[in-house]
């Protein structure tokens, strides 16, 4: 029960914190990409009408279509996350239930809430149970009654719990049976049911440990069961049934052709025969190399009595070793011989899964997740991938990519210092791009044939560093610390990891392996295994310049005791701190001479997700530590005046929020930036208090934040809705002086004079209009007059606002009406006011003065619109 209470209060924070937003007036802008996509995990189709669809992302949440997938727009920004396992519809009612969290059991494999519901094509949702559940596999709605439905649990990732198994309502959710429960540790990962039975119906379960350096995906408690009173009761399908029952067992996938035949996909853990029991050294090997049978395919013709496996030879590069991540199979319903297998590639077999050939062809990314097959035509085929949603009408020969959403699964974000300066980020399993800063999404694109962002690395694309001496020389790679030095000019491209020579066990590297240019010269690079690594020649050659700054090596599948984030003062060349996934934090003064430990005093055994050192204090450092590798959602974010003697918690006003990152204001060190897996946070006071700074941007998570100092941008990286960029000009002028007067009125950009103002471009264009942006900063709830005057003194505007706070603004059109045209050209006879096309008066050129009241006290600045050749 506490840790229901856990996951409630985390978005009952999220809540109180947005109802004392001072930002809300702060739009974020979304500056793409697009085409990449992120991770599908589940569809739901109308039958009736197939361009119809709602497309769930694992942590994008939930997109709409109407046109075939030419466009989608989203319809869960207003729900409290955007973390999805599955999706279901009653299309006779409109019914939407969302199963919170995903099942993929990745390494971002978010958490979610319970089932979510809208009744109102997602203009609302509320929660109808299942809060401590962590991920749900899938949901079934009675066509018949929408009131009952069966929902499959999978249950915690890294940790045990109790929800979790098979749970039914017969109330539209009031209240929730548990049908179905094997332990603690074992959920269930599919369900299926007859389409002319759903009584009929069979659930996996699904025997998995994650923990930071191993993960067990298979156990003896893994099966299927089956249910012949749709999930009111289940019995374990039989030992000797023909489908295998051992420690071996994996996933499973389930899909239903009628009642008495149904098929299973199972990732089988066991080594093949003869296969060696030597593990690999290198971890993305380890990926791919390690000889287990892998996917199996069973049929049942007797509703489950009996199971049959249909496969004589080994389903080879199907899923790998990493089977925990795919095992979604689909039969066609007019064909029982028709599969499909999701996995690595879209599989397909037209004899019952005796044989497979891959359909995935050009234009479909890798690792599949889900496959619809049209009823009504077996050739109309609707895809969810890794990469997004692809359409085939002819079984996959030729496909159509639909990815006009900005829905990228960022792991950084970096910039460089060119004029019109570019964006560059990793994302997960779509490489590392490149873009421009003021990207808009749009498909002109097509017309000239080159996609604005650049593709610059493969794999999952990992952190970003800049040489922005020539701002063409980058440095990145992809997971487990593979690292290239890439040209951007020359296109010359060169391997740069630290390689242990033979009597040296082979170096640990993080998924996502840290890597640093230092700021006083940038041919030094940094690097972070378990040592810290230090080339002096961009890369050429490596020396260690530190002992192993973890708590050692831990056995398991996944490299464990390596570095995660290091930070080199701006202040002196080699005063260095790193930060470890086993939770140590070190700190250098002599370029790794001696190391000092500094997390004594902290909390033990978290993931260190960012160490900082502040650019106004030498030896002020900032650091994050993050616990959701154990189901520990607490928000530990921290700072040390002191080089690391001391430690002040910078969150206590925070309950349940894990932490990824935080960033100190480039022009104000009062103000900082924290990225959380549930959206992004600002204090302007140095942590004493913090509020949501996230319009525009919904509860998803965010991985990493960069500031682009001349441009004064921020630039957010988000896991699940790529990237979103804010100017931070005006909020950095919020100083104790703008606190103790509690009023700001920041500078207005001049705007150029047109005489085209209030005209359209042509017949069938949009109206040239105008806007002058106007901000200002109210400390305490109250009134405030916003007023603007010519030269002489005329009022061409005057606002009035009860009762608001905050960073706020106005949008001046420039419009005036006719009385005021008529003072001011009375008053100076030299200006000529003429009416625009869309029978407006707009402000002739000149000075003016804007003067914000509040409380008695009163602030000015200047607005100048300049005849156009002023203009610079």
């Amino acid at each position: 029960m506490k840790k229901v209470v856990f996951l409630i209060s985390l978005f009952s924070t999220i809540v109180s914190l947005s109802q004392d937003n001072n930002f809300q007036s702060v739009a974020f802008q979304n500056i793409g990409p697009t085409i990449m996509s992120g991770r599908i995990v589940d569809l739901a189709v109308n039958p009736q009408n197939p361009t119809e669809f709602y497309a769930a992302y694992a942590s994008g949440g939930l997109w709409y279509t109407n046109n075939n997938g030419t466009s989608f727009e989203p319809v869960m920004d207003a729900a409290p996350t955007q973390n999805i396992g599955c999706v279901a519809v009653d299309w006779n009612s409109g019914l939407i239930l969302v199963g919170t969290g995903e099942v993929n059991s990745s390494r971002s494999s978010y958490a979610g809430i319970g089932v979510l519901k809208s009744t109102d094509k997602g203009k609302t949702w509320s929660n109808i149970g299942l809060p401590d559940s962590h991920h749900i596999s899938k949901i079934w709605i009675n066509p018949k009654d929408s009131n009952e439905i069966v929902v499959g649990v999978l249950g915690h990732l890294y940790s045990k719990n109790e929800e979790r198994g098979v749970f039914k309502t017969i109330n539209g959710g009031k209240n929730w049976t548990k049908t179905l429960y094997i332990n603690d540790e074992t959920g269930i990962v599919d369900v299926s049911f007859a389409p002319n039975n759903p009584k009929i119906m069979f659930a996996s379960a699904w025997e998995r440990e994650r923990k930071a350096n191993n993960f067990k995906g298979n156990g003896i408690h893994s099966g299927i069961y089956k249910s012949e009173d749709a999930g009111t009761t289940w019995a374990k399908i039989n030992a000797n049934s023909g489908f295998p029952s051992n420690n071996g067992v994996g996933r499973i996938g389930l899909t239903s052709y009628n009642e008495n035949i149904a098929y299973a996909i199972v990732d089988n853990q066991n080594l093949r025969p003869n296969a060696s029991n030597e593990k690999p050294k290198d971890a993305n090997a380890a990926l791919f190399e390690v000889e287990v049978i892998g996917a199996e395919i069973y049929k049942t013709t007797d509703s489950g009595k009996t199971w049959t496996k249909t496969n004589d030879k080994f389903i080879d590069d199907a899923f790998y070793s990493y089977g925990y991540y795919f095992a979604d199979i689909t039969v066609d319903e007019s064909n029982e011989n028709r599969l499909f297998i999701s996995a690595v590639p879209l599989l397909f077999s037209n004899d019952g899964g005796k044989s497979f050939e891959s359909i995935s062809k050009d234009n479909v990314h890798a690792d599949h997740h889900v496959c619809w097959v049209n009823p009504k035509n077996s050739n109309h085929l609707i895809n969810g991938n890794d990469g997004g949603v692809n359409i085939t009408f002819d079984n996959g020969k030729h496909w159509i990519k639909c990815n006009n959403q900005a829905v990228g699964q960022f792991y950084s974000v970096n910039v460089d210092e060119k004029e019109n300066y570019e964006v560059y980020g990793g994302l997960q399993d779509n490489g590392v791009w490149a873009g421009p800063n003021n990207y808009e999404h749009n498909v002109e694109w097509l017309q000239d044939g080159k996609y604005p962002y650049e593709f610059l690395s493969g794999g999952d694309g990992m952190q970003v560093q800049i040489d922005t001496r020539t701002n063409n020389l980058v440095y990145t790679g992809y997971q487990f610390g593979n690292y290239t030095k890439i040209d951007r000019i020359s296109g010359e491209r060169k391997y740069i990891t630290p390689q242990a020579d033979k009597k040296e066990e082979p170096y640990r590297f993080n998924w996502q392996a840290p890597i640093l240019l230092s700021s006083h010269n940038q041919d030094v690079v940094y690097f972070g295994g378990q040592y810290v690594f230090r080339s002096m020649n961009q890369g050429k050659k490596w020396e260690k310049i530190s002992i192993d700054l973890t708590n050692g090596k831990v056995e398991g599948n996944v490299p464990f005791g390596t570095i995660t984030s290091i930070a080199e003062s701006k202040f002196k060349f080699g005063k260095l701190v790193i930060g470890t996934d086993d939770g140590n934090v070190y700190v250098t003064k002599d370029s790794g001479e001696n190391w000092i430990k500094i997390s004594t005093n902290l909390p033990q055994g978290l993931w260190v997700s960012r160490v900082r050192f502040s650019t106004f204090k030498s030896d002020r450092i900032y650091i994050t530590l993050n616990g959701y590798r154990n189901d520990n959602f607490t928000t530990y974010a921290y700072v040390s005046e002191d080089l690391g003697t001391t430690w002040k918690l910078l969150t206590e006003n925070f309950k349940q929020n894990a932490v990824n990152v935080i960033l100190e204001d480039s022009e104000n060190e009062n103000i900082l930036y924290l990225g959380t897996d549930a959206g992004l946070f600002i204090s302007i006071d140095r942590g004493i208090t913090w509020q949501d700074f996230s319009t525009d941007i919904p509860n998803v998570a965010v991985h990493d934040l960069v500031i682009q100092k001349r441009e004064k941008d921020l630039i957010v990286a988000t896991h699940g809705r790529s990237l979103y960029k804010v100017n931070l000009s005006n909020i950095q002028q919020i100083n104790e002086k703008t606190q103790s007067n509690s009023i700001a009125l920041f500078p207005v950009k001049n705007i150029s004079f047109s005489k085209n103002w209030g005209n359209k471009r042509s017949a069938w264009g949009t109206e040239n209009t105008p806007n002058v942006l106007i901000w200002y900063y109210i400390k305490e709830l109250s009134n405030t007059i916003l007023t603007i005057k010519n030269k002489d003194g005329i009022v061409v505007f005057n606002r009035q606002n009860k009762a608001e706070k905050g960073m706020l603004k106005v949008d001046f059109d420039l419009c005036i009406d006719e009385k005021t045209k008529t003072a001011i050209e009375k008053k100076d006879s030299k200006i000529k006011i003429n009416q625009s096309g869309n029978k407006k008066y707009y402000l002739p050129s000149g000075k003016y003065t804007i003067e914000l009241e509040n409380n008695g006290k009163k602030e000015t600045q200047t607005l100048e619109i300049l005849e156009k050749n002023q203009m610079r």
